[in-house]
């Protein structure tokens, strides 16, 4: 992994970003506070971004490339669309990620240090604590949803009519 120092100041990735669709719901102030706890980090083909098990306050916004997630070494998804988020579980509860994030050729990702939100105070820790967990709900609810449609995908298929 190759990655870049805190991005707090850095112009040319905010700009970048700004056009994320998940980056939507913040405002310049609370993209900046984004950009001060975030690195950029670019993996090669095959490459464990995170562990099955490991445990750290880091969640990721893909900004290219592709990423295979595998939970028992089993693939469970495929992320590859620009700004799709994937870690955040692991970063909100504070405990051992569920699955393994690897690189599928090469890819680049905007890492952010959730942990750091805790250091923010006052309205600014308020104000970008609202927007950053109103996206993880956004973002978790999406995934529930299409979850259940595989359920019951899966369970029509099994239903034997008389």
């Amino acid at each position: 992994m190759q990655e870049t120092d805190f991005l707090k100041g850095n112009q040319r990735v905010l700009k970048d970003i700004r056009k994320f669709e998940i980056f939507e719901p913040f405002q310049e102030d609370e993209l900046q506070h984004l950009m001060s706890m975030s690195k950029i980090r670019k993996y090669n083909a095959g490459e464990k971004i995170f562990e099955q098990g490991s445990s750290d306050t880091w969640l990721y916004f893909l900004v290219y490339g592709k990423i295979r997630l595998m939970k028992d070494e089993k693939p469970v998804a495929m992320l590859q669309r620009r700004g799709d988020i994937f870690g955040e579980m692991g970063a909100l509860e504070c405990a051992p990620r569920s699955a393994a994030a690897v690189a599928v050729g090469e890819t680049v990702c905007l890492a952010t240090d959730i942990y750091y939100i805790e250091q923010l105070t006052g309205t600014d820790k308020l104000a970008f604590g609202y927007v950053i967990f109103r996206v993880f709900a956004s973002v978790l609810a999406d995934r529930l949803r299409a979850t259940t449609e595989q359920l019951m995908e899966i369970k029509g298929r099994s239903i034997k009519i008389w």
